[in-house]
C-alpha cells in the first residue's frame, strides 16, 4: 500500500477502493471527491482492520449522515439486547453506530460490532478506561490512557471521540465563569476531573502527536470531541465552548499534517436563533473540516420527547452546515434506550438529515420528495408506503383503518382531494355520496 490513509491517498492522487464507493454514493465525480477529502473539507471514516466496512463520506457536499449509540453500561448490560440494536440501526440505514459501553467485556462486544457492522464504528475510549484498566479514575497513568486508544484502534473503530481540545486554560475558564450545568460530556467530565485530581495537562492534548501516530498507523478518523458542548440552553455559545473550538481549529491543522482525518463535534443544547451562527463559527474557526453535532436539542423541557427538540434542531443546523448528525432518542436524560427508543431516535434523525439535504440540493433528495408525491397525485397507497421514511409503520397505519372507498382513507374518504382532482382531470364526473 503506498499511502497511510485516505486523506494521504488523496493527496498523493490514489483513487482508493473507499473513494470508489463512497463517489458512486455521493453521485460525485471522484476527482473533486479526493480533492475534498486531501483538503479535510471530507472524511472517509474507514479502518485499515474493518473489512466488513460500507464507507461513507462526512462533509462537504455530501449526504448529512446520522450516527447511531448504543453500548452497555453498568446499570443494564444486556450485550444481545444491544446487538439487536445494532441490526436494527444497520437496517434503517445509519450510517455510523459508536459502541459507549463502558462495562464489562467490552473488547468482546466491540470487536463482534466491527465484524458484524457495515456501518462505520466509532467509540470514546475514555469510557471504556476505567473498567478495562480496572483502576481509579485518579491512578490512571498516561500510558494507560494511550493503550486504550491503541487497542481500539487495533480492533477496528473507524473514528474515536477523544476531548483533545480541553487543557488546563480551558478548565480554568469554566471555573472563572461558572455554568447553569457545569460539564455534560461524560468523556469531558471524567478527563476534567482527572486533570484536577492530579494537577495535570489533558494527557490527550499535551501527547497529541502520540494520538496522532496512532489514528494515522490504522486510518482511525479522529473526531475531535466538545467537553465544553453547552448542557442547557443557557449555557450555550458560552466563553468556554468558544474557547474549547478555538483550541479544536489549532489541532485540526495538525492532525492534517500527519494525514490524519479530522471531524469536529458540536454541541449541544442551543436555542433555535443561536444554531446557524454557531455552524458559521465552527467552520471558519476549524477550517471547513466536518461537524458532527448532537442534536442540538432547542429547548430543556421536554424529557421523553428530545428526539423531537434534537430533530428540530438538527435539520436546522445541517441546513446550515452541519454534515453528522448524532441521534437523540425519546429516553435521553432519563435511560438507556430500549429497541424501540433506538428505532424512534433514527427515524427523527434521518427525517432531520433529508430534510437538511432538500435545502443543500443533495443529488436525489428532491426526486424521493417529488416520488411521495407523484404517488400521492395518483392515490397510490401502496407507492407511498414503498416510499416512505417508514415503511413497516405507514403499512400498520394505513390498515389499521381501512375506509369504505377503495383508494382512499379515513382522513377524507371520498372527499379525498387527489381522488377528485384525478378523477375531474380525467373527464370523469364525481361523485361524494
Amino acid at each position: 500500500m503506498d499511502y497511510t490513509t485516505q486523506m494521504d491517498a488523496a493527496r498523493k492522487g490514489i483513487v482508493t477502493p473507499q473513494m470508489k464507493i463512497v463517489a458512486e454514493k455521493e453521485h460525485m465525480p471522484v476527482e473533486k471527491l479526493m480533492a475534498l477529502v486531501a483538503s479535510g473539507k471530507v472524511a472517509i471514516p474507514a479502518n485499515k482492520v474493518h473489512t466488513s466496512l460500507s464507507p461513507e463520506a462526512v462533509g462537504q457536499d455530501c449526504r448529512t449522515k446520522i450516527n447511531v449509540n448504543l453500548g452497555v453500561s453498568p446499570e443494564h448490560n444486556n450485550h444481545e439486547e444491544e446487538l439487536q440494536k445494532v441490526q436494527n440501526a444497520i437496517d434503517m440505514k445509519a450510517e455510523a453506530i459508536m459502541d459507549l459501553s463502558n462495562f464489562g467485556k467490552t473488547r468482546e462486544f466491540r470487536r463482534k460490532l466491527v465484524k458484524m457492522s457495515t456501518a462505520m464504528i466509532g467509540t470514546v475510549p475514555m469510557y471504556d478506561a476505567v473498567g478495562m484498566l480496572e483502576k481509579d479514575l485518579k491512578d490512571i497513568t498516561v500510558d494507560e490512557f494511550f493503550s486504550v486508544v491503541e487497542q481500539h484502534a487495533e480492533d477496528g473503530v473507524d473514528f474515536m471521540t477523544i476531548h483533545c481540545g480541553m487543557n488546563r486554560k480551558t478548565a480554568q475558564r469554566i471555573k472563572d465563569n461558572p455554568r447553569l450545568t457545569n460539564v455534560v460530556s461524560r468523556g469531558g467530565s471524567l478527563l476534567f476531573a482527572w486533570m484536577e485530581m492530579n494537577n495535570q495537562e489533558n494527557p490527550f492534548y499535551e501527547y497529541y502527536d502520540r494520538l496522532l501516530d496512532i489514528c494515522e498507523k490504522y486510518d482511525v478518523t479522529l473526531s475531535l470531541g466538545d467537553a465544553c458542548r453547552p448542557g442547557c440552553t443557557h449555557d450555550a455559545t458560552d466563553a468556554a465552548q468558544i474557547e474549547e473550538l478555538i483550541t479544536l481549529g489549532e489541532l485540526t491543522k495538525r492532525a492534517w499534517a500527519h494525514n490524519v482525518q479530522v471531524m469536529i463535534e458540536g454541541p449541544g443544547h442551543m436555542v433555535l436563533n443561536e444554531i446557524a451562527a454557531n455552524m458559521k463559527i465552527e467552520k471558519r474557526l476549524c477550517h471547513g473540516a466536518p461537524f458532527y453535532v448532537l442534536g442540538p436539542l432547542v429547548t430543556d423541557i421536554a424529557p421523553g420527547y428530545d428526539h423531537i427538540t434534537s430533530a428540530i434542531g438538527g435539520a436546522i443546523a445541517a441546513s446550515c452546515g452541519a454534515d453528522f448528525l448524532c441521534y437523540v432518542t425519546p429516553a435521553e436524560h432519563l435511560r438507556l434506550p430500549t429497541v424501540d427508543d433506538v428505532k424512534e431516535g433514527i427515524i427523527a434523525a434521518r427525517i432531520a438529515a433529508h430534510a437538511a439535504d432538500l435545502v443543500k440540493g443533495i443529488p436525489g433528495a428532491q426526486e424521493w420528495d417529488d416520488a411521495m408525491s407523484k404517488a400521492r397525485v395518483d392515490v397510490d397507497f401502496d407507492k407511498m408506503i414503498s416510499l416512505s421514511i417508514d415503511p413497516e409503520k405507514a403499512r400498520r397505519y394505513y390498515e389499521s383503518s381501512k375506509p369504505e372507498c377503495e383508494g382512499t382513507c379515513t382522513m377524507c374518504g371520498k372527499m379525498c382531494p387527489a381522488r377528485t382532482m384525478k378523477r375531474i382531470l380525467a373527464g370523469e364526473d364525481v361523485s361524494i355520496r
